[in-house]
């Protein structure tokens, strides 16, 4: 099962079975209840986490003490790559949103497979490229944005990491509770909702529980990014 899960991970794609079943041998299963923080901010980082099954939230603190949700990582994901980069404090916090399971592989043991496999550094420094890229887009949207183009570009974020695409439509198959998304857009939970209502009255999105179907895609990006 470990090595199916690390054919997910972006970063270890270039790899052969032979090299997959190394990097299984050098990992560490652990499970997370649901709500359980797995990382918490500054804490000294001294390996990565590759997530097996489940969802976590990447979050920090901001300076009033509100929470801001950074990203939402399911299986495949991967998180606390950049403190075995730099050896340095966790940049940020992560904990379960559900029942979840990891492996764990350790600093030394990272390095040496990038110093072994130079295709890994370069898949991860793609991937870090591409989260600064989001990163950008998320600073410029709880900054220039008013409410409404807060709210549909963390709907755009969400379809772009977990969106499945089918012609020009886009479905989302679980979005975050809304206190979740609340944190993500810096709205509250109030606004989610009146938002939300907007977007289904002008048939922007369709929502049926927790899956949120967005019918044109292109227009939705055209209209909030």
């Amino acid at each position: 099962m470990e090595t199916s899960l690390l054919k997910k991970v972006p970063i270890f794609s270039q790899l052969n079975e032979d090299e997959f079943e190394k990097i299984r041998m050098l990992c560490v299963s652990k499970k997370y209840a649901k709500d359980r923080i797995i990382l918490i901010e500054e804490d000294p980082g001294n390996s990565m986490f590759l997530i097996q099954k489940g969802r976590v939230k990447v979050s920090r603190m901001s300076d009033d003490g509100r929470e801001v949700i950074l990203s939402i990582l399911e299986s495949g994901g991967f998180f606390g790559e950049m403190s075995l980069l730099d050896g340095k404090a966790r940049s940020a916090s992560v904990t379960a949103l559900e029942d979840s399971q990891v492996l764990i592989l350790r600093r030394g043991d990272f390095l040496k497979l990038m110093e072994d496999h130079p295709q890994i550094a370069i898949g991860l420094l793609k991937e870090l490229a591409a989260r600064i890229r989001r990163s950008d887009t998320q600073i410029k949207s709880l900054s220039l944005q008013d409410a409404m183009g807060r709210v549909s570009s963390t709907l755009i974020m969400l379809a772009e990491d977990h969106g499945k695409i089918k012609e020009k439509t886009v479905m989302i198959p679980r979005i975050p509770l809304q206190q979740d998304l609340a944190n993500m857009s810096g709205t509250s939970r109030e606004t989610i909702s009146r938002v939300f209502k907007y977007l289904e009255d002008e048939k922007l999105i369709i929502r049926d529980g927790r899956k949120v179907v967005i019918p044109d895609y292109k227009k939705f990006r055209r209209m909030f990014s």
